[in-house]
């Protein structure tokens, strides 16, 4: 299996500073500040080399990026402007600020920090006694539901008997607002946002989330078997809102979701927009099957761009975050743009997704669909990354013992090291990659294409069609990269990728011609400006609509939502990165 050591690209970075103390820690009378501008002091590649080169002979990199004084400190670096960074460590919670939008500046209900601690110490990992089995969310058995709703009823009067308490139910939708909506910064730069959205820290930092939330909703109820229940919306059984979930007088309930789609509703994980729930199902299986498969390229594609100390916030997203995750973010939120949840409480932002408890049913699904691509798909992409950056990322949680702990990336890599499982539930996505076309679509019968390099940079107003060369002919491993896509990080973005598509069916996606889609959910954030890269493998594509002999092929953009908020920068075709074995 393949090394990956990708690196991280830094930008706008400021002097690093003191690493968070283990030791005991006093309250701040008030810890909400607002932060002074960023500086923009150097730009830093990262990974791990132990020394870097530099005018003034080999310096060792910790000495360069610890900023801990003397003449290596990283702002003293002058004549070398480049470095390597460490991996993202453990935010400060003392320094723990607002989140807010900055679209109108109004800090709203956002006030997300978490209590302040006494002590931190490493988590180790308790021997696997009992093994729990998370179950799909529409086949959990009575006693299960039951379980699951005491639980949350006790984590919920929590907020009420002591507001402070770190397993709480408000103070658990908290820990998503502050990693994911400006209230940490990068500890040693000040100012440049701790994000687990967008990157290769997606799927750790959700994962350990839900670790200690399950084990806290067991230890309310005396239940060490307890395990969360999963939406198993890759089903076409699970593709409706959990029961569970919309019962009005349960405490799994929250009025703030669309109230179009409750009961029988479809979801519609692509946001194609069609009222044909056959159409619909078969779309969100079309889209299942590409980001899980045919649209993968390498391990980043899946898992999210490199990620490090220093590195701007959200370098890009993998194809499952930006795919049906998103989708299911923004299906369930309000659409109330006018109104009291105008940015799409709760489910449909950031900073409050946390707030409703389909939320972690959500992701117990998002995770699942990692183990499933980490150890039950069959494909030449490496699984792992075995980037120190990575595994040695750092984050904070409180136990259910109240106690705040340091987690590492690496440490739950492997589900049953952490004591859980799912339930073994069909597949049906993996039977969707579309047939071969019986016709062979002609680039010059598709109309109003122009060359990529003539209309770049791309606002997606409107659907836009581009003529882009391919790198060779023949049976060719390709990808199509879309690169400096530029979002509006308050509004809900998402479009999909055709090739040679001259039927211009934009409300069907099980068909050859789709290539795959990029989404955003909304976040607060202190720049509304957000920047992304994807790619899409179009090696399959290329046999299903048999253009391997062809020069050029024609993409199309289909803008769902906002696509004026949206700029693409770069498109092109290349070559699929070579892997090792």
């Amino acid at each position: 299996m393949a090394s990956l050591q990708a690196s991280c690209t830094i930008l706008s970075t400021n002097t690093r500073s003191h690493s968070f103390s283990t030791q005991p820690l006093s309250a701040k009378p008030s810890y909400l500040f607002t932060r002074p501008r960023r500086s923009h002091r150097f730009q830093v590649s990262c990974d791990a080399k132990k020394n870097v080169e530099t005018s003034q002979g080999k310096i060792d990199r910790r000495n360069m990026l610890l900023g801990l004084g003397g003449m290596y400190g990283a702002a003293n670096i002058v004549g070398n402007p480049s470095a390597y960074a460490d991996p993202v460590q453990a935010p400060d919670f003392t320094k723990c600020g607002d989140a807010h939008d900055v679209a109108s500046g109004d800090a709203l209900d956002a006030k997300c920090c978490p209590p302040l601690p006494d002590k931190i110490t490493d988590y180790k990992l308790p021997p696997v006694q009992i093994m729990r089995i998370r179950p799909a969310a529409h086949r959990a058995s009575s006693e299960q539901v039951a379980k699951y709703e005491e639980a949350i009823r006790r984590m919920r009067e929590l907020d009420t008997t002591d507001p402070q308490d770190p397993r709480g139910f408000t103070q658990q939708a908290n820990i998503h607002c502050a990693y994911c909506n400006g209230a940490h910064d990068q500890v040693g730069f000040n100012n440049l946002d701790f994000q687990v959205h967008n990157s290769w820290l997606f799927f750790p930092f959700h994962r350990w989330y839900l670790y200690f939330y399950e084990r806290i909703l067991g230890s309310l109820i005396g239940d060490p078997t307890f395990a969360l229940p999963f939406w198993n919306w890759d089903n076409p059984k699970g593709m409706t809102l959990p029961p569970i979930f919309d019962n009005t007088n349960s405490p799994l309930y929250d009025e703030k979701r669309d109230p179009n789609n409750r009961g029988s509703a479809v979801i519609d994980l692509t946001f194609s927009g069609s009222t044909d729930n056959l159409q619909l199902v078969a779309n969100n299986l079309t889209s299942i099957y590409s980001e899980m498969v045919r649209s993968v390229s390498t391990t980043n594609d899946f898992m999210g761009k490199p990620y490090c100390a220093g590195t701007n916030p959200s370098p890009g997203g993998g194809s499952s975050e930006n795919g049906s995750h998103t989708g299911v973010h923004w299906w369930v939120g309000t659409k109330d743009t006018t109104g009291p949840n105008k940015y799409n409480e709760d489910m449909g932002n950031f900073y409050s997704a946390g707030r409703d408890p389909v939320f972690y049913c959500h992701h117990s699904n998002v995770d699942r669909m990692w183990t499933i691509w980490r150890d039950v798909l069959k494909t030449d992409v490496p699984k792992d990354i075995t980037s120190e950056n990575y595994l040695n990322a750092e984050f904070l949680f409180y136990d259910e013992n109240k106690q705040l702990v340091r987690v590492k990336a690496g440490d739950c890599l492997d589900q049953r090291r952490l004591g859980y499982d799912y339930d073994r539930i069909d597949l049906p996505w993996l039977n969707y990659r579309p047939p071969k076309k019986a016709t062979k679509a002609k680039v010059s019968n598709i109309s109003d294409a122009k060359t990529a390099a003539s209309v770049l940079p791309i606002n997606l107003k409107k659907t836009v069609r581009v003529i882009v060369p391919k790198s060779a002919k023949g049976k060719v491993d390709e990808q199509l990269m879309l690169e400096n896509i530029e979002t509006d990080t308050t509004k809900f973005i998402k479009f999909d990728v055709f090739i040679n598509d001259e039927d211009d069916k934009i409300e069907e996606l099980d068909r050859a011609e789709y290539a795959g889609s990029f989404a955003q959910v909304p976040h607060k954030s202190k720049t509304k400006k957000g920047t992304a890269n994807i790619s899409l493998r179009l090696t399959s594509l290329y046999e299903e609509i048999d253009v391997s002999e062809d020069d050029t092929v024609v993409v199309t953009i289909v803008p769902r939502s906002n696509g004026e908020d949206v700029t693409i920068g770069g498109i092109k075709i290349v070559p699929v990165p070579a892997r090792s074995s």
